[in-house]
């Protein structure tokens, strides 16, 4: 198998996601919320759509729709993966990343119905989206992949 290490990578992020996400719902109450710094609290939330809970009314379509996204993302994900090279490592990176977090999310709206979130950032009154660390896989992979160091041309 090609990208093997990738592989447990991938593995490795989608188990810590899925253990963090475990370990909030066994330990909090849907809403329940933590302060945890000025700037940081653990609340439990469901979130029924994509990113900052778009289509998140949560009718069988929708849900239908998203999980089919989903589903194809991971798969057209896995085929760019296989067409990359091994010399591209901070775009594989990124890629694995990115697939661990659509996994991630995947699974919980499989399993569920829709994905656990419980990162809270917040300054003031102002908060960021609830997330969780899928979500900052997804963005982590981004990050690697648009500012992956290209060598100059000759």
């Amino acid at each position: 198998m090609r990208h093997r290490a990738y592989y447990y990578l991938c593995l490795l992020l989608v188990v810590l996601d899925q253990l963090t996400k475990q370990t909030v719902v066994s330990i909090f109450d849907l809403g329940e919320s933590v302060i945890v710094n000025p700037y940081l609290s653990l609340t439990y939330v469901q979130n029924y759509g994509a990113g900052f809970s778009i289509l998140a009314s949560g009718t069988a379509i929708q849900k239908g729709f998203l999980l089919a996204v989903s589903i194809t993302a991971s798969c057209l994900i896995i085929f760019w993966i296989y067409k990359t090279l091994a010399i591209y490592r901070q775009r594989l990176f990124g890629q694995f990343f990115l697939l661990s977090g659509a996994l991630g999310n995947l699974l919980d709206r499989v399993q569920y119905g829709y994905v656990i979130d419980f990162i809270d950032s917040h300054y003031g009154q102002y908060h960021w989206p609830v997330f969780n660390l899928a979500d900052s896989f997804i963005f982590i992979g981004v990050a690697l992949i648009l500012f992956e160091r290209r060598l100059p041309s000759t």
